[in-house]
């Protein structure tokens, strides 16, 4: 059962948005971050709340920026549900409830990072340096990490289910998007490379 602030909250969002409600479904975790899902065609949103609470009230704005939201639409092959318009709604729904813009860029873009480049765009103070930082950090563990290295030597992928992923059964490695569905449609090869 949600927590009764949660339930407020929604309740909230959703007046002034003059939307209807979904059911929210709620559980904990024993882990500091919490995580969300929205499914508009059951009508709900699930959350599993960890441990911090501004990052629980962040995970539900950010699974109502969902339910508010476009409608995730195709690109490339992938559904584009963190888009230009999604980060409209929800970086308006963040700093309407509370959200810090350093915490909203801090959290939001070490889960996305793409929403760096939106919050950039819109013009959201402290979005260009954490986007500098973020670029800074990926070059720091690739000079520390140094060159790829072979583990698996190239070779011809062959897709094999395994439960709800599919895999390629040579290098054990989940396939997944729009390369999934381009070797559904044609063979491939690929090389697994590791760090280290």
């Amino acid at each position: 059962m949600a927590p009764p602030w949660a339930i407020e909250l929604v309740r909230q969002v959703c007046a002034a948005a003059g939307t209807s409600e979904p059911a929210v479904r709620w559980r904990s975790a024993r882990r500091a971050a919490s995580s969300g899902v929205t499914r508009r065609s059951l009508g709900s949103i699930s959350v599993t709340a960890g441990t911090d609470e501004l990052d629980q009230h962040l995970t539900l704005l950010h699974e109502l920026a969902h339910w508010l939201g476009p409608v995730p639409r195709r690109g490339r092959g992938r559904v584009l549900h963190h888009d230009t318009r999604f980060y409209g709604v929800a970086f308006d729904l963040y700093r309407r409830h509370g959200i810090p813009d350093a915490e909203m860029l801090a959290r939001e873009g070490g889960r996305y990072p793409s929403a760096l480049r939106h919050a950039r765009a819109a013009g959201i103070p402290g979005a260009d340096g954490a986007w500098l930082s973020r670029r800074e950090a990926l070059r720091e563990r690739a000079r520390r990490t140094g060159p790829p290295r072979v583990l698996v030597a190239e070779h011809t992928v062959r897709l094999v289910r395994d439960g709800r992923w599919t895999r390629c059964a040579v290098c054990g490695v989940r396939v997944v998007g729009p390369t999934l569905a381009r070797l559904r449609r044609r063979a491939g090869r690929h090389i697994l490379l590791g760090r280290g």
